[in-house]
């Protein structure tokens, strides 16, 4: 029996871990692509699709190929093949132009060497091994990643961390300046110079570099003229009529030298779209390099050697696609981000004329799908984007197609980047979350769900209409085998509806997008006229728990779409409130900017005025209330059993920020901790030495500074590898709870980063946090 456990929660192990493991075990579509028949009568569909693996404690990677049949103008047939194939060991898969290729990455974990696979449709047909010496593992995060065939498929550009600079090399006679190495004990590796590395994830990796594969001789040559100040990514190749027939790239390079900040070190960048970075052109390795053929560098050839900047006059640009016709080069930005310090924030989109003979004008004219302020009721609020799609195009080659937020769901878009429109294109009564998959022509390929209904595959049948962009959404028959029929049974019986909640301060000194209506999700467990009970206050909820669901962030959303960790959560006879305070995504600029410098207030008064407003409505029992909150949502929660303490019956916080002061001088990103606190004040006062003034502010600012009034029992989860929001942050608040008699449980996961994601972690947290709630909310 586990240390601190009774009989009774023994119990309650055996029985939710089955049901944990028929939720956690289901496998889920990642990825797909689609390719046309030479004939054009079919496509042929490949689908990625994840499923974990506990004893392994990895996620396994399946592949499943398609093909498409379209029986009618507007039917269509899936012929799925009897099994999957198990890709093992493979880090990433990138079909060419053409489909008749892919290449496969396998990335070893030792870091020994590199495996790229070239494979035809019958057999593998080129295998190149890499050395270290030539670079490290790929960039296959999604982030810094980018893989690039050419449109002949002779060349892949790539990113790959550069080879790491030799270590010093010492024997018992002291230092040994050729800095051979030999293996038989006489001498050892010292560790050389430390280096910054890209903090959160990314621990090991430091100089993510572009590299260029020659297909046909297995050659691989590193891309000259990028500076040792950019950190590379997210390649792409020019169109083939480039500069004087030159072979040319565009790459994203993020600066190490933040000069806003006053900092020469490298902040944390995973999920954090506000680090400045900027396109880039340079040539390929594999010709003669012809300097005078790019366009003069005036002031910056100093700086950036032969690559040629792209953007300049614009903070933020990333995720380049060329349109199908090479004409325009498209971008995203997130200059709302870099230009406030907000860690995201609302999204534009831009796009260059890129001229015929490719050289690029020295100063171009960007244009773009502008940030959206304060949007009108049930009107487009802006544009948020976790990235664009490898292929996005439309058949008229100047129609793109995206995943985007909008409010508390998420939507596919079309914007026609010649025109600078969009429309929104999954149904606008929905309110299921869609995301966007793989074009079959001008034919969409979908995921729909929401938080009581697993992803569905939906095809979109394009309807040609001259005014406007229509689609018919059509059921796949997945061959997925989908959740069991106990799973069915549980989850048919809930509702959920989408509720406006009014906000209380109504002050004339907010925004008018920071007056309006915050928005949270409400599952219930009683599906009988939960449309009616939220809006008429029935009581058919009122003697189920309730769990406030806090995303972290704060500038992140949570939306209708299908968890299965909360799922669990619901099938236990939880309801379930998830909250998107203002500071979220996808209302808009100005309520997302009304939250920074009112960390610990607003946000927290949000969250207290959802939860009056189902409780008014008799949707469930006060006296069992529970929140469950990672990073600043195990912020929220922290403050709220300290602010409120007589209001919650249990919580659960992993990861949690609890002590701002303690965190800004450890965390990869201690600009937050100064942004949060001040607001946009907070870019000039950063530093990396904390004045007492600054420390003391932050103290007040967070939930530490209210723990003497904490009685509610507080679950811990922790990864002890978490540089984000480091370890001692919430082992430090849950020490002060147990010296003032508080019950207190901390689950440590050693080799965990934030977001506590691997198959064996993620599944023991969330079964303790079932445990604890059935604990404490009987």
């Amino acid at each position: 029996m586990p240390l601190g456990e009774d009989t009774a929660d023994m119990e309650d192990y055996v029985t939710l871990s089955k049901l944990l493991q028929e939720f956690a075990s289901i496998s889920s579509i990642e990825k797909a692509w689609i390719a046309k028949s030479e004939n054009g009568s079919a496509s042929h569909a490949m689908f990625c699709i994840g499923q974990p693996n506990f004893l392994a404690n990895k996620k396994r990677t399946l592949f499943l190929s398609s093909h498409i049949l379209k029986t009618t103008e507007h039917s269509v047939k899936f012929q799925w093949p009897p099994f999957p194939v198990e890709m093992i060991g493979v880090s990433k898969v990138v079909p060419s132009p053409s489909a008749s290729k892919l290449l496969i990455v396998r990335n070893k974990e030792n870091d020994s060497l590199v495996w790229l696979e070239i494979w035809g449709q019958s057999q593998l047909e080129k295998e190149i091994q890499i050395p270290q010496s030539v670079h490290g593992p790929l960039y296959t995060d999604g982030w810094f990643e980018g893989i690039s065939w050419n449109q002949e498929e002779t060349l892949i550009a790539y990113v790959a961390e550069e080879p790491a600079p030799p270590k010093p090399v010492f024997t018992d006679a002291g230092y040994k300046k050729d800095g051979s190495y030999d293996k038989d004990g006489t001498s050892w590796k010292g560790q050389g110079d430390w280096e910054e590395d890209w903090g959160e994830t990314y621990s090991k990796k430091k100089r993510p570099t572009l590299f260029v594969l020659d297909i046909n001789s297995g050659e691989v040559r590193s891309v000259e003229g990028i500076p040792k100040s950019l950190s590379a990514g997210q390649v792409v190749w020019a169109p083939s009529a480039s500069i004087g027939h030159l072979k040319c790239l565009v790459f994203v390079g993020w600066s190490t030298e933040y000069g806003s900040l006053k900092t020469s070190r490298k902040l944390g960048i995973k999920y954090c779209y506000n680090r400045p970075c900027a396109l880039y052109l340079v040539q390929s390795p594999f010709q003669e390099i012809i300097p005078d053929k790019l366009p003069c560098k005036t002031d910056e050839k100093e700086d950036f050697g032969s690559a040629f900047h792209l953007t300049r006059g614009i903070s933020s640009a990333m995720f380049p696609r060329f349109s199908p016709d090479g004409k325009v080069l498209v971008f995203l930005s997130s200059k709302s981000a870099v230009d406030s310090g907000a860690h995201s924030a609302t999204d534009s989109l831009h796009k260059i004329d890129w001229p015929a003979d490719g050289k690029p004008n020295t100063s171009p004219t960007i244009y773009d799908v502008p940030v959206v302020a304060c949007p009108e009721d049930n009107c487009f609020p802006g544009i948020y984007v976790a990235n664009i799609p490898d292929s996005p195009w439309l058949s008229d080659g100047c129609t793109m197609v995206l995943s985007s937020v909008w409010r508390c769901t998420q939507v596919i878009l079309a914007v026609n980047v010649k025109s600078c429109t969009l429309s929104r294109i999954t149904p606008s009564d929905s309110t299921y979350s869609w995301n966007f998959l793989a074009l079959d022509g001008d034919n969409i390929l979908a995921l729909s769900s929401s938080p009581i209904d697993p992803p569905q595959v939906k095809y979109g049948f394009h309807i040609p209409q001259e005014q406007e962009l229509t689609w018919n959404w059509l059921d796949v028959p997945s061959p997925l085998e989908g959740p069991s029929n106990k799973i069915r049974s549980l989850l048919s019986s809930h509702g959920f509806s989408i509720l406006k909640i009014p906000v209380n301060d109504n002050s004339d000194k907010l925004s008018e997008g920071a007056k309006k209506p915050i928005e949270s999700i409400f599952v219930s467990c009683i599906n009988s006229r939960l449309e009616d009970s939220c809006k008429e206050g029935l009581n058919d909820g009122a003697s189920n728990p309730l769990i406030l669901i806090l995303h972290g962030g704060p500038h992140s959303v949570s939306v209708s779409g299908y968890s299965k960790s909360l799922a669990f959560l619901s099938s236990l006879g939880y309801n379930l409130l998830i909250v998107n305070y203002r500071g979220s995504l996808g209302f808009g600029e100005e309520a997302l900017q009304s939250l920074p410098g009112k960390i610990g207030c607003q946000d927290v008064n949000d969250v207290l005025a959802a939860l009056d407003y189902v409780l008014e409505r008799g949707l469930a029992d006060r006296s069992k209330v529970a929140i469950l909150g990672g990073s600043h949502g195990g912020f929220l929660t922290t403050h709220l059993i300290g602010q409120a303490p007589d209001r919650f019956a249990a919580v659960a916080v992993r990861n949690p920020v609890c002590n701002l002061a303690l965190m800004v001088g450890i965390t990869d990103i201690p600009d937050w901790c100064y942004f949060e606190s001040y607001g946009m004040q907070g870019k000039k006062l950063f530093s990396e030495a904390a004045s007492l003034e600054h420390l003391e502010l932050f103290f007040s600012k967070s939930p530490i500074a209210h723990i003497s009034k904490v009685k509610t029992p507080v679950l811990f989860i922790l990864g002890a590898q978490d540089l984000r929001v480091p370890v001692s942050n919430g082992l430090q608040y849950a020490r002060a709870l147990k010296e003032q008699g508080v019950e207190v449980k901390i689950i440590m996961f050693p080799d965990d980063v934030h977001g506590i994601e691997r198959p064996q972690s993620d599944f023991e947290s969330f079964l303790n946090i079932g445990v604890w709630f059935k604990k404490y909310l009987k």
